[in-house]
C-alpha cells in the first residue's frame, strides 16, 4: 500500500461540478492499493500518518503529528501510484489491484484512520474522475509504502 501524503493549508475534491470534500489544514492522503495488501499494511500506514511529525511547533519545527494540531485529511484513491514505467513510455497498471479487492481495503483504509484520528475523515470517490485542488503547506510531501518501512 502507497500513500503519498501532503501537508496542505487547504484541499478539496471536485466530482461533476460537485464539491465532495474540503478540509483546511491538514494532509491530503493519496493512497494506491495492490493485491497483496492486508489489515497490518492498513495498521501500520493508518498509524504512520496519524503520528508522522510534520506539523510545526511554536518555535517554528515540525515537530507536531496530525493529531495534535488537530488537522483535516481527505483520502483519495489513486491507482496511478502503482504505475510500473519500466518498459516503453505508456505506463501499466497491472500492480494496482482490481475494484473487487481494492474498495474493501480502501474502506478499511479510511475507517481504521478516522479510529486513529478520532474523527470523520474526508474522501474522494473510488474510481471517480476526481478534481483535486490543494495548496501544498511548506511545501510538504511524503510518500510511505507499507511494503517499503524504512
Amino acid at each position: 500500500m502507497k500513500a503519498v501524503i501532503q501537508r496542505v493549508s487547504n484541499a478539496s475534491v471536485t466530482i461533476d461540478h460537485k464539491q465532495v470534500a474540503s478540509i483546511n489544514s491538514g494532509l491530503l492522503i493519496l493512497l494506491g492499493i495492490v493485491n497483496e495488501d492486508t489489515q497490518e499494511d492498513i495498521q501500520w500506514l493508518t498509524r504512520k500518518i496519524a503520528n508522522l511529525r510534520i506539523f510545526e511547533d511554536e518555535n517554528g519545527v515540525m515537530n507536531r503529528s496530525l493529531i495534535e494540531v488537530d488537522g483535516d485529511a481527505i483520502v483519495v484513491s489513486q491507482f496511478t501510484l502503482h504505475a510500473s514505467t519500466k518498459k516503453g513510455n505508456r505506463p501499466s497498471y497491472i500492480k494496482a489491484a482490481k475494484p473487487e479487492v481494492a474498495i474493501p481495503l480502501y474502506e478499511s483504509f479510511i475507517n481504521q484512520l478516522e479510529q486513529d484520528l478520532g474523527k470523520t475523515v474526508q474522501t474522494g470517490q473510488f474510481g471517480a474522475d476526481m478534481k483535486v485542488q490543494l495548496i501544498n503547506d511548506g511545501p510538504v510531501t511524503i510518500i510511505l509504502d507499507s511494503k517499503n518501512v524504512e
